[in-house]
This record gives structure tokens, sequence and C-alpha cells, in this order.
């Protein structure tokens, strides 16, 4: 799957800053039609209603994870394709080795820059 800058990017985060910062960053990298959600249950229902072409989503929200968004969305035949990267500030292996095989398709510890999100989205298009 070709990487296409004009596919719609979810970003889910219960921070507004940190939704800014990725929004930010995804901006410097090509990307024009960016939406966000303040956590997992509404990102869902913005899922529902639109065709995403990647999710980056924080691990650590309220009501709904982004880990249990993940499950969600891997468990849903509408949105299981969805090609989905986990942000979080815990670099835990349990965490990493959990959200991989829940299907995560990629994932990045805070802090990061451009780049490293570069990295990590070039990653998952190539696969």
């Amino acid at each position: 799957m070709a990487l296409d800058h004009t596919m719609p990017v979810l970003v889910v985060d219960d921070y507004k800053t940190m939704i800014r910062i990725i929004r930010n960053l995804l901006k410097q990298l090509g990307f024009e039609d960016i939406d966000d959600a303040a956590d997992g249950t509404e990102a869902l229902e913005k899922m529902k209603a639109r065709k995403y072409g990647l999710v980056i989503s924080d691990w650590n929200m309220e009501p709904m994870t982004g880990y249990e968004l993940l499950k969600q969305v891997r468990s849903d035949a509408e949105l299981c394709k969805t090609p989905f990267i986990m942000v979080t500030a815990e670099s835990k292996t349990e965490n990493v080795i959990a959200a991989k095989k829940a299907g995560v398709n990629n994932y990045i510890v805070k802090p990061f820059n451009a780049q490293t999100l570069k990295g990590k989205i070039d990653a998952v298009f190539s696969e």
C-alpha cells in the first residue's frame, strides 16, 4: 500500500497539546487532512462515519484507552485493515507486546520528532 499524503489521518489523544504537536508534525510531513478525537470512544464514532487512511492514537486515555480502541478496530470488519500507530510515554515491553498481539502496525514512544514519525509511517506503508 503506497503512502498517500491526501488520505485522512485521525489523531487520538486526550491531551490537546499532544494533538496539536502531532498535527503540526503531520503537516510538516505533508499531510493536510487531519482529524482528532479526545478518546477511543469518540475515535470509534469518527471511524465509523469516515474512512481514515491512518490512525495515530495515544495509549493512556479515559474512558476508552488507545489499546481498547485498537482491539475494537481490529475486531470490526469495516475498520480492521486501518493502519494504526500507537503513541505512549511508557516503553514497557509488555505494552509493546500486547499492542503487537492486538494488531498495532507500529509503536512510538514520546517524545518524538517529525523524523521518527515519518520513519514509523513509512514503515507501516511499506509493509
